[in-house]
């Protein structure tokens, strides 16, 4: 068969209409979330002013703020291994740094700003492309990061449900068997995408991007990567509770990869009030103010911090390549210019 005859057989199957239902059923499910969290959130704030705020805020000492920074710094090394492991899928070979500022640019702005594909894959197309990198490379590479994301998270909610049964059966009221069999789940089904993964090459069509799905070289990669970064980022939010909260950390960062879940699920900016509302209703033995004050910080120190930084370095970034292309332009001119 011709490639011709292959196109116009696929051509049917290729633009066959969404059903209206799949359409909507996305949006209005994040909706659906980002109402339910707005309410638990509005609940659990009901009792607390701002001064109680204020003061579970100033309670963190400057020991905890340099842990918190160096576990953002932490994970965000992290965050490059991924764009480093998505390049030896790709077969894409820059150099380390600018992987390394591609990485924290597109990652400090999509955390804030949300939409990861749109957002951290347009960040990474203005440096990447750069370096010679095509479109769709960009896209396959921004589509495997997020992979290693939703691995690691997966992982480290598994392994807790797993390993901390009865500690998240006084959070979620379910029997520490019931967690156990969720956790049991959760690892079998990332066990089952490993044997798929692992038995030929895999392709998922995006629109008109066909992109290579991970090897199990790389996938194991993904998972272990993954869960060091969902631990690093929990422990950041982890070292600024107060003294005697009495939170084992696999506890609190299984815990926090499902909040963090639930936000990537809703499609919130940061899964700001989604990781509040689900932070707070876990951790009802930690006061209020104190746990508000933490996730202001955390706030801070992962996700602004992070964000004001990388839109900076972002503008310097343009600015230095416009300025190299005008001194490029400059230069192959001049000899026309000495002729005359």
């Amino acid at each position: 068969m011709t490639d011709t005859a292959k196109k116009r057989q696929s051509a049917p199957h290729e633009n066959r209409p969404e059903h209206k239902v799949t359409r909507w059923l996305g949006p209005v499910l994040s909706l659906a979330l980002i109402i339910g969290s707005f309410f638990v959130l509005r609940a659990q704030l009901a009792d607390v002013t701002l001064a109680d705020v204020a003061d579970g805020f100033h309670k963190a000492s400057f020991g905890q703020l340099g842990r918190a920074i160096g576990f953002t710094l932490l994970s965000y090394i992290f965050l490059a291994g991924y764009d480093s492991l998505a390049m030896r899928q790709l077969g894409i070979k820059i150099s380390s740094a600018t992987v390394i500022f591609a990485s924290f640019t597109s990652y400090a702005i999509s955390f804030t700003l949300g939409f990861p594909l749109l957002t951290a894959g347009t960040v990474r197309y203005r440096i990447y492309s750069a370096s010679g990198v095509s479109s769709s490379k960009v896209m396959s590479l921004t589509l495997i990061a997020g992979m290693t994301f939703i691995l690691g998270m997966a992982v480290v909610v598994g392994v807790g449900l797993m390993w901390q049964a009865e500690a998240i059966s006084a959070i979620n009221q379910a029997t520490a068997h019931i967690n156990q069999l969720a956790g049991m789940a959760v690892l079998s089904g990332i066990l089952v995408y490993l044997v798929w993964a692992a038995a030929k090459r895999r392709h998922v069509k995006i629109k008109q991007f066909l992109i290579e799905l991970p090897t199990l070289g790389v996938s194991l990669g993904q998972l272990a990567l993954g869960a060091a970064d969902v631990c690093a980022a929990s422990a950041v939010l982890y070292v600024l509770l107060p003294e005697g909260h009495g939170i084992a950390f696999e506890t609190f960062a299984a815990v926090y990869a499902f909040g963090c879940i639930l936000g990537v699920v809703s499609n919130v900016p940061g899964g700001i009030g989604v990781l509040e509302s689900t932070m707070l209703g876990a951790f009802s033995a930690v006061a209020k103010p104190d746990l508000i004050g933490a996730l202001l910080l955390f706030r801070l120190c992962y996700y602004l911090g992070p964000f004001v930084l990388g839109v900076c370095s972002l503008g310097m970034y343009e600015i230095v390549m416009r300025l190299s292309r005008r001194r490029a332009g400059v230069a192959g001119h001049a000899p026309e210019g000495d002729q005359s």
